[in-house]
């Protein structure tokens, strides 16, 4: 049974699924009506909308720059700590964590539409084009969750984008552990920043060029915590993959 065979026999099983246990768009409540809506768990007019733009973006973090050039404020503000703005060598960030694109996240990460996360492995792809990766080999590594948070919630989004990514024939290397710290989301900017020292753990041998992702960045603190335990256990590089900026 080829690939391509398999795949599509994959999305029918989607499509007869939604046809039984249907789920409307997130965004805009329609109804999916043919195998590739069943597939994104979008319509087909949401889908078109849903773009990151061609702002000019942060060399840094990859947000859209507003009235600045080069960096964003935060990053530029970030300059005068001894190790930069950031320790990791420059991100992508997709899409801004409102309007539509918060419903597109919810229904996701707290509704469970597992569909959805075809959509959002297929934009990680193309955000890596926006990165200045050298080596020819793309090596995802997902950023780790908290500790029990797979056992309280059942699931972790960013890991599940991770076996879509594999589904779609890229190397995706788990190596990232996380110790028991507070919740980033609870905590100021400040705190934020100092949070995760030492918190983030590599388990695995790494080398070269290392594409971290995760779902929301807000300051940058959770990529800077697991690039810094990448380089300290050999990678060379490591670049950064966010959907949503918030």
């Amino acid at each position: 049974m080829t690939k391509h065979f398999m795949y599509q026999a994959v999305r029918m099983a989607a499509y007869i699924r939604e046809y039984l246990f249907p789920v409307d768009c997130p965004i805009c409540g329609g109804e999916l009506l043919d195998i590739d809506e069943s597939w994104y768990g979008l319509c087909h007019p949401c889908m078109t909308n849903l773009s990151p733009g061609d702002e000019e973006r942060c060399s840094s973090c990859g947000r859209p720059l507003i009235s600045e050039q080069g960096q964003c404020l935060q990053c530029r503000e970030g300059e005068a700590a001894p190790e930069g703005p950031h320790v990791f060598d420059g991100a992508f960030s997709i899409f801004p964590y409102t309007g539509k694109y918060r419903k597109l996240l919810t229904a996701y990460k707290f509704g469970r539409q597992l569909s959805i996360g075809n959509f959002l492995a297929e934009r990680i792809l193309e955000a890596v084009e926006q990165l200045p990766l050298t080596a020819s080999e793309r090596v995802f590594v997902p950023v780790p969750p908290r500790p029990g948070k797979v056992r309280k919630t059942g699931w972790d989004q960013v890991a599940y984008l991770g076996a879509r990514l594999k589904k779609l024939d890229q190397l995706v290397y788990p190596c990232l552990k996380r110790l028991p710290s507070k919740s980033q989301k609870e905590l100021n900017k400040a705190n934020r920043k100092t949070n995760l020292r030492g918190k983030i753990l590599c388990t695995k041998p790494v080398s070269g060029e290392l594409i971290l992702f995760d779902d929301v960045i807000t300051t940058g603190a959770t990529l800077d915590a697991c690039a810094a335990a990448l380089k300290a256990s050999g990678a060379e590089k490591v670049y950064g993959i966010c959907l949503f900026y918030d």
